[in-house]
């Protein structure tokens, strides 16, 4: 069984600071369906708080005022992970948190603006330092390509863009699946190896992490976020189909119901697509 803990370990804090990681958070929007939105200022303040900068808008920072459960994931560039539960409690725009946010690089020189507001989340639990299970992950993602195939919903409606398949398709890229759990908090679970079936269908062999997708609800509603390590993103949600064999390999299907943009400097819908509406007033 997976170790719990109620607070981070010390010597891990350190990890969290740099600003070239890997960092998720999975918020409940006012339906209910899980979100999943990248914000790489995702670090710690303590051993039981955690705190993240908002330099653009997006359903995220409006969901956690709504329901402040949330899942997160941080992952180093050297492959470590911590995930967990947080509750969020505040923002600031102003303090210390404010003014560190503001004073690194990468925000200080941002193209767009920099950060506006703090936002800070009490640690509910987290599971602690873990591995990437690469072996795994690159046997899953083989298995995954020779199946994907046969699981095509064969629809020529197109729902993903011709990027945005190709996006998931690269075995290089990185996916990570996040549902609402038991408790009502959202966990996320990585699906490196989630690849298009065709651009209705995102399918992924068991493996890597076969125990944590098996506790996913079949035809559950489900997120999977997908980006490269050039911070390209992509979001989709749809009906969690679970799990079926393939030429003798356990594969699962998600159908996508949803696709967003999260990327800035404009996030927003992309299908199923919105009205187009004349500005009226500037």
């Amino acid at each position: 069984m997976k170790p719990v803990y109620k607070e981070f370990d010390p010597a891990d804090l350190r990890e969290f600071e740099p600003d070239a990681k890997i960092g998720l958070i999975a918020t409940i929007n006012p339906d209910g369906l899980p979100h999943c939105t990248l914000i790489t200022a995702l670090q710690a303040r303590g051993t039981r708080e955690l705190i993240w900068g908002q330099f653009s808008e997006g359903y995220s920072k409006k969901n956690v005022k709504k329901n402040p459960r949330t899942g997160f994931l941080i992952m180093s560039l050297s492959r470590d992970l911590w995930r967990g539960k947080a509750l969020w409690t505040h923002e600031a725009k102003e303090g210390p948190e404010y003014e560190m946010y503001n004073k690194k690089p990468m925000f200080r020189y941002n193209s767009y603006f920099g950060i506006h507001t703090v936002h800070y989340m009490d640690l509910v639990e987290t599971g602690g330092r873990e591995k990437l299970p690469m072996g795994g992950i690159v046997r899953a993602a083989l298995a995954t390509k020779i199946v994907k195939g046969g699981k095509a919903t064969k629809n020529p409606a197109r729902v993903l863009k011709p990027w945005a398949e190709g996006l998931f398709n690269r075995l290089d890229s990185l996916k990570f699946l996040a549902y609402i759990g038991a408790d009502g908090f959202p966990v996320i679970v990585p699906v490196i190896q989630c690849q298009a079936a065709d651009s209705r269908r995102l399918v992924f062999a068991a493996g890597g992490y076969r125990e944590e997708l098996d506790a996913v609800p079949a035809n559950s509603t489900v997120a999977i976020f997908g980006l490269t390590l050039d911070m390209e993103d992509m979001l989709v949600r749809g009906r969690f189909l679970g799990f079926s064999r393939s030429r003798g390999i356990r594969v699962g299907c998600m159908d996508i119901e949803w696709v967003y943009n999260s990327m800035p400097p404009i996030q927003g819908q992309i299908y199923p697509a919105t009205e187009l509406r004349p500005v009226m007033e500037f």
